[in-house]
């Protein structure tokens, strides 16, 4: 499941699947496309208007994986369900971190 984030030297490339106006903010695991492509699948109840959603997500994460909200920042996909998220810090153990939570 490596193939849901990309390591970097400055940290982790998270690729993630977003759904805003859901019921609930949640990180629900891992979900393949059908080109092979996986991701982490998140929700969120913010709307996707001015970055609300965007925003939301990278609480979200910072939250559940417990790394300082100034470290993760969408990178791509700004306005698209499929986002890069770059997480900073220390890429040995984010990229630990990243593969116990797809393992779950």
């Amino acid at each position: 499941m490596s193939g849901c984030f990309r390591l970097r030297e400055d940290g982790v490339d998270l690729f993630v699947r977003l759904t805003p106006k859901s019921s609930k903010d949640a990180v629900e695991g891992v979900e393949q496309t059908a080109d092979g492509r996986c991701h982490f699948a998140a929700r969120v109840r913010a709307v996707p208007e001015k970055g609300e959603a965007n925003a939301a997500l990278e609480k979200l994460l910072a939250d559940e994986f417990g790394i300082p909200r100034k470290s993760i920042k969408v990178i791509a996909g700004g306005t698209s369900r499929l986002k890069t998220v770059r997480i900073t810090g220390n890429a040995s153990e984010l990229a630990r971190l990243m593969a116990e939570f797809a393992r779950r």
